[in-house]
C-alpha cells in the first residue's frame, strides 16, 4: 500500500517543499525560569543531570531501539535525477543549474529543487524511513519565534520576543542510519552532494556536521505535530522531502522579513507581530509537501512554520547538516532534548 501511495503522490503536480531546522539559543537560563515555563513536575527528573545552557524545552516521551535490516547500500548517484540535476558535473552541464538555483536563493532566501530524487527510488527510501521512525524520539516544546528565553524586563508582554508557541516533532538521530544499508546516509555522505550544495550556497569550503547524532536527522511528524513560527539560528539548512501527511504539514514562509544587521529597525517587529496574530495572510506563502524535493533554505532571515499535521500518515523529511566551519557539534542539552541522549548508541560517557 505504501509504494502505491508514494507513486500516486509523485504522479501529481510537483510542488516544492520547505523545512526549517529548529535550533535553541545558548542564552543563560536558570532552573527557576525553566520550572515556571514547563512545570516542576516535568523539570525535576532532569535537575542535576542536565547542564542547562539556554534551552526552554524539556523532553516528552522516549526512544525505542531498533535499526532496519535492508538491502545493501545503493550508489548515491543512482538516487538522484542526474539528467535534471548534474551533480557529478558541476562545472559543465551542472553549471547553469547551479547558477539558476543560486540566484533563486539569493533573491528569495530559499531554493527549491523538485524531483531531485528519482521517482523509482522513493518507495525504498520511505520504507527505510518508516522502519527508523518507529524508534524516533519525541520532543514537544514551547518556544518563541527567536528560539530564546526572553528577558521580561527588556520587552513588553505583548512583544513578539515574548510570544510562545508549541513545536512537536519526532526525530531519528544520525547514528540510527546504517552505514551498510542506508540510502539516505549514503546520499548525505556523498562528497559530490557536498560540493553541489557548496556551489549553490556560494559558501566554501563546506563541511558535514561532525555530530554523531545531529549530522543528519529524519524528522517525523504525526497527527497533531507542528512547528511554530520561528527564525532559524543557523544560516542555512538543507532538507529532503520524502512523504507528506494526509493533510496539513504545510510549510508557511514570510521570506526575507528580517535583515542581516539585526538592529531594531531591521527586525520589523510590527510585521512579525501581525503575522503571529494572523493579521497578515497576504505576506505568507504556503507551499505543499512533495516527495523527492531538495530544498536549501536560509531561515535566519525568514519567518516560517509547519502547520499542524492531519491524518494517520506521517510527514517525513530528512535534514542534512552542513557548516562552513569544520567539526560542528550540538550542545549536550540540545542532544538530550532532540534525541533523549548525549552519545551514540554503544558509546560511553
Amino acid at each position: 500500500a505504501r509504494p502505491r501511495r508514494v507513486a500516486a503522490v509523485v504522479a501529481g503536480a510537483r510542488q516544492p517543499v520547505l523545512e526549517g531546522k529548529v535550533e535553541i539559543s545558548q542564552s543563560a537560563i536558570g532552573h527557576g525560569t525553566l520550572g515556571n515555563m514547563v512545570g516542576d513536575g516535568v523539570l525535576s527528573p532532569f535537575l542535576g543531570r542536565l547542564p542547562f545552557d539556554g534551552h526552554p524545552a524539556i523532553v516528552q516521551g522516549g526512544t525505542m531501539s531498533g535499526a532496519p535490516r535492508l538491502r545493501r547500500v545503493p550508489d548515491p548517484a543512482a538516487l538522484v535525477d542526474l539528467g535534471r540535476y548534474p551533480v557529478l558535473d558541476p562545472t559543465g552541464a551542472g553549471a547553469p543549474v547551479i547558477v539558476h538555483h543560486a540566484a533563486e536563493l539569493q533573491k528569495h532566501g530559499v531554493s527549491i529543487l523538485p524531483g531531485f530524487l528519482r521517482d523509482d527510488v522513493l518507495a525504498a527510501l520511505v520504507e527505510e524511513s518508516d522502519i527508523l521512525a518507529a524508534g524516533a524520539h519525541r520532543q514537544d516544546v514551547q518556544s518563541t519565534p527567536y528560539l530564546e528565553v526572553p528577558d521580561p524586563e527588556a520587552w513588553p508582554v505583548d512583544h513578539p520576543r515574548r510570544a510562545w508557541a508549541r513545536s512537536s516533532v519526532h526525530t531519528v538521530a544520525y547514528d540510527r542510519f546504517s552505514a551498510a544499508t542506508s540510502g539516505l546516509r549514503a546520499l548525505f555522505e556523498w562528497d559530490a552532494l557536498v560540493g553541489f550544495v557548496s556551489r549553490l550556497l556560494g559558501r566554501a569550503p563546506l563541511y558535514r556536521y561532525a555530530d554523531p547524532l545531529g549530522a543528519m536527522n529524519l524528522t517525523v511528524m504525526h497527527e497533531g505535530d507542528t512547528l511554530g513560527w520561528h527564525f532559524d539560528q543557523t544560516d542555512f539548512v538543507v532538507s529532503l522531502a520524502l512523504q507528506p501527511s494526509d493533510g496539513g504539514g504545510e510549510f508557511q514562509n514570510v521570506p526575507r522579513l528580517r535583515g542581516e544587521v539585526r538592529e531594531a529597525a531591521d527586525e520589523h517587529y510590527d510585521t512579525v507581530g501581525r503575522v503571529l496574530a494572523g493579521e497578515a495572510p497576504e505576506l505568507i506563502t504556503t507551499i505543499p509537501m512533495t516527495p523527492g524535493t531538495l530544498m536549501v533554505f536560509e531561515g535566519r532571515g525568514s519567518l516560517h512554520r509547519v502547520t499542524p499535521v492531519q491524518g494517520p500518515t506521517a510527514r517525513l523529511v530528512v535534514l542534512f547538516g552542513y557548516d562552513t566551519k569544520e567539526g560542528t557539534m550540538s550542545s549536550d542539552v540540545l542532544k538530550e532534548i532532540r534525541y533523549g541522549r548525549r552519545h551514540p548508541e554503544g558509546a560511553r560517557g
